[in-house]
């Protein structure tokens, strides 16, 4: 039945690749496993194959930005599988460099996330998806913004805190 929540265990980790233009290039078997597809599924396709749809695009609009500066980042993120179910994971993004600096790929590991954090992350993606429907990512990174200085915190910050 589709639209039920997957979880995997605390001491579970899910990791992928992705080359320069967010095709995966690997996946454990974990990654496999919940994604609900089969290896060669998920192979060369574009890592948001998972992408739910509750999740607001201003999160990935940083998190891209963040690993093309050669930053990291660390994001929580609603995946979908393939048979329409859901699991959040915690996830820590970064960019991987050759001998001269230059970013190869993208490795991400991700970790079960905490009740906690995800009682403040489901609304505040609730917010951001309602900003992003009335005035696009732009509303929705103004609003994200404001959330940030409200608290008085960078995202990174805000992201590690809870």
């Amino acid at each position: 039945m589709a639209n039920q929540e997957l979880t995997f265990g605390a001491e579970e980790f899910i990791v992928s690749k992705t080359d320069l233009n967010s095709k995966i290039t690997y996946g454990n078997a974990l990654f496999i496993k919940m994604s609900g597809y089969d290896e060669f599924e998920l192979l060369g396709q574009p890592h948001n194959i998972l992408r739910h749809e509750d999740m607001p695009a201003v999160v990935f609009k940083l998190l891209w930005n963040r690993i093309k500066e050669g930053k990291e980042i660390f994001a929580y993120v609603k995946n979908k599988t393939k048979d329409g179910d859901y699991y959040w994971v915690f996830a820590h993004v970064t960019p991987s460099f050759d001998g001269n600096r230059n970013i190869t790929n993208f490795h991400s590991v991700r970790r079960k996330p905490s009740e906690k954090a995800l009682n403040i992350i489901k609304p505040l993606y609730s917010t951001l998806l309602q900003h992003e429907k009335r005035g696009g990512i732009a509303a929705s990174e103004t609003a994200l913004n404001q959330i940030l200085k409200d608290k008085g915190l960078s995202y990174d910050e805000f992201i590690l805190s809870i």
